[in-house]
């Protein structure tokens, strides 16, 4: 069989001990998160990335290894196993390539070869085989076949016969491996996707327009466009087909299959293969190559939407704060509700500022007295329905007033999600579902990750085409993607919901609803010790998710930061080096800069942990994700018909896709921002320009209200100082929010 840890070292050009190392390491029960940070020694600092593919690549590799074991099992039991076929086969790296050596031997229903066989045709077809040489001259096919001709069998005439005969070489034509992979291979290289609108749809009618008439070499097809044309398909909107040059194709087959010196052989021949070819092998083989350009299309769509989650959760939190949620609504009101520094829920009310003047001034005031009441430093408005006409009586009524809370609008996909889910309703079961999902959006201002873990990641909407693609990858993807994300931030101990933990490295959701009970029952944590005395939690999973839990004012200040138990030794060495007791680690950060690592290295911790640790140190306990701002959209900009070409906006991208970029403008109904408009330059990925998050100033292309679509650019316009500006991490926000922020909590 394969030699499976030469492969990896081959394929991605690691070495040999890391590779070794690191499948060891998940052997032991390690989690890609913390083999990552805690292990770089062992692995030569592999990152998630790598390790993340290690783990892909041999999984597959061994399910190909346990698959080849069952076919060679398979094929000797049915007494065909040669040494060649043998070799053959264990020397396959490919499923596809596996499964067409099995394939005739593989089980299978009752076919015309099937039939023909029962009817004794079997030697009249190893026969016309055996003519199919250059040595072969003058043969009466009829004349032979005569001999098979048998009323009790079914055979009553020598052409019948011949057609059973045919049908046997037939299958046996169409299942050689060999010839599979040749005219696969072809359609990629030379066929054309082809789609068109039915005509029961006129044109503009459909948000399939594009594909009205459409074509694309199958080598050069953009994911998207597949995944839209498979979409359009399923719908019953667009008619969708693989197109090649068959005539060329059944000329390939003739010349690598027909070698015999005899004419009418000859003719049998190409009649057979061309049998062969429309009825066994071009509708499978079009669906295995359909098949092989969807898996591409899921591979790259969803590492995008991997990334668009990604970019989601570890978005600026706004902090801690008291803040207010509202769930906005015209005709049922919005939704109001306050929430502490811990995000406890603490009051809601339901207001009308949207149903009469004099309904909305007694909303103002109800308003300012739950700021008052509270002292919420931050207001949370979802973005729905009356998202922005909400956000303008907001600051109406605290026009004037001493009132300066920092008002966002936020991101509410999902929130709904979340209202009806176990989750929610174990945590509030007693609220309304509306209620429930204004505290979502309250709490998604304070801490954007904490939230969204509590939602399906595929209920969040990271890309246009996440219900298209495998489903159980993409669930595997995004869920990898939360874990990253959690442990890239850290957890708060005393404050993370049960599933916030549960992503936590090594811990599952048994331990993580036993950690809260003992939170609950004994109160917060005060050292990471103390996690021993939870049940179920043993040193392996102390061991692996330590590390990742933060608690903030507890007895050991190392306990809140990313350096794990097993080294708080290294720090106690260095503190006593600099004449500091441990538990002054504000002092230590300002005095590890100019440290060499290398002085700490001993037999079991290595040089890369104590660079670790000696960062950590110099910022104990920093939130890794960016600083917190907002776009601020453009007053009387609240719908689609207040778009006009040439406007210049600011908005926020929601979603990256392999084609542009979303952008939320404030308008209810997101813009796109081609990719060809992203800057004054050539773009290959969307992704090397925006991300998920980032706030953006947008210039109006074009507005199509009937299908509800807003075309943008982020190009300068004239050359002048246009668009094209993408307010990064670390570019400042609108001074007035900067200033709030200031004012509010300080620098986090």
């Amino acid at each position: 069989m394969l030699d499976i840890h030469a492969i990896l070292v081959s394929e991605l050009s690691l070495q040999s001990w890391q590779i070794a190392n690191a499948l060891a390491l998940f052997a032991e029960g390690g989690t890609v998160p913390f083999v990552a940070r805690y292990r770089k020694e062992r692995t030569g600092e592999m990152d998630e990335i790598q390790l993340r593919a290690l783990q892909e690549r041999h999984g597959y590799l061994t399910e190909l290894e346990e698959r080849k074991t069952a076919i060679l099992e398979s094929i000797a039991s049915q007494g065909m196993l040669t040494d060649e076929l043998r070799a053959r086969i264990e020397a396959c790296l490919q499923k596809t390539e596996l499964e067409d050596l099995y394939l005739p031997f593989k089980p299978k229903r009752r076919t015309r070869a099937t039939i023909a066989r029962e009817k004794g045709l079997t030697p009249l077809a190893e026969q016309i085989g055996a003519w199919n040489s250059p040595g072969t001259t003058d043969v009466d096919l009829l004349d032979a076949a005569r001999a098979f001709i048998s009323e009790e069998l079914g055979v009553p005439t020598a052409e019948d016969a011949l057609a059973g005969a045919s049908d046997i070489l037939a299958e046996e034509l169409s299942e050689r491996a060999e010839l599979r992979a040749w005219v696969r291979r072809h359609f990629t290289a030379h066929g054309v996707f082809r789609a068109r609108i039915k005509d029961e749809h006129p044109v503009g009618s459909t948000k399939y327009e594009m594909y009205r008439d459409f074509s694309v070499p199958v080598r050069e097809v953009a994911p998207h466009n597949l995944l839209a044309m498979r979409r359009g398909e399923a719908e019953g909107i667009v008619l969708f087909d693989l197109q090649f040059d068959e005539a060329a194709v059944l000329a390939q087959l003739d010349a690598d299959t027909s070698r015999s010196g005899s004419a009418e052989v000859r003719r049998f021949w190409q009649r057979m293969s061309a049998d062969a070819f429309q009825r066994l092998m071009k509708h499978t083989l079009i669906g295995e190559v359909r098949l092989e350009k969807k898996d591409e299309a899921d591979l790259a769509s969803i590492r995008t939407f991997g990334e668009n989650l990604r970019q989601l959760l570890l978005a600026s939190p706004a902090g801690m704060q008291p803040t207010l949620g509202i769930d906005p609504g015209f005709r049922t009101g919005c939704k109001v509700v306050a929430i502490d520094t811990t995000g406890k829920f603490l009051e809601y009310r339901t207001i009308f500022p949207h149903t009469g003047e004099g309904r909305r001034a007694e909303a103002a005031e109800q308003l300012r007295a739950m700021l008052r009441a509270h002292g919420s430093a931050l207001v949370a408005i979802g973005n729905g329905t009356a998202g922005r006409e909400t956000q303008d009586f907001v600051l109406e009524a605290l026009r004037g007033t001493d009132l300066h809370p920092v008002t966002v609008m936020v991101n509410e996909s999902g929130a709904s999600i979340y209202s009806a889910s176990d989750t929610a309703i174990e945590e509030f079961p007693e609220l309304d579902l509306t209620i429930r999902g204004a505290i979502s959006i309250a709490r998604r201002l304070q801490d954007p990750l904490a939230e969204l873990v509590k939602i399906d990641p595929k209920s969040i909407g990271v890309g246009q085409y996440q219900h298209d693609v495998d489903q159980r990858r993409l669930q595997k993807e995004l869920d990898a993607t939360v874990e990253s994300c959690v442990n890239y931030v850290g957890v708060d101990l005393n404050l993370a919901s049960k599933k916030l933990l549960s992503y936590v490295s090594g811990l599952t959701p048994g331990i993580a609803r036993n950690i809260v009970e003992h939170r609950n029952a004994r109160g917060a944590f005060r050292s990471r010790r103390e996690l021993l005395e939870v049940p179920r939690f043993g040193p392996k999973a102390f061991e692996q998710s330590a590390g990742f839990l933060r608690i903030r004012g507890g007895e050991q200040p190392l306990d809140n930061t990313a350096v794990h138990p097993e080294s708080y030794h290294v720090v106690e060495r260095i503190a006593r080096d600099l004449a500091l007791a441990p538990e002054h680690i504000s002092e230590l950060s300002a005095r590890v800069g100019g440290i060499d690592a290398k002085r700490y290295v001993t037999d079991t911790v290595g040089e890369p942990t104590v660079r670790d640790i000696l960062r950590e140190l110099e910022k104990p306990g920093r939130d890794p994700r960016a600083e917190f701002r907002s776009a601020t959209f453009k007053e009387g900009v609240k719908d689609l018909g207040d778009l006009a070409p040439g406007m210049l906006l600011e908005g926020v991208v929601t979603n990256v896709a392999n084609f542009g970029a979303f952008v939320d403008i404030g308008v209810h109904q997101d813009g796109l921002v081609h990719i060809s408009q992203l800057a004054d330059r050539f773009v290959a990925d969307p992704k090397t320009v925006v991300k998920v998050g980032q706030v953006v100033t947008v210039r109006v292309l074009e507005v199509n209200l009937a299908l509800k679509r807003i075309a943008l650019s982020m190009k300068r316009e004239g050359g002048g100082p246009g668009p094209g500006t993408a307010r990064s991490e670390k570019s400042p926000p609108p001074a007035a929010t900067l200033d709030d922020l200031k004012a509010k909590f300080g620098k986090r």
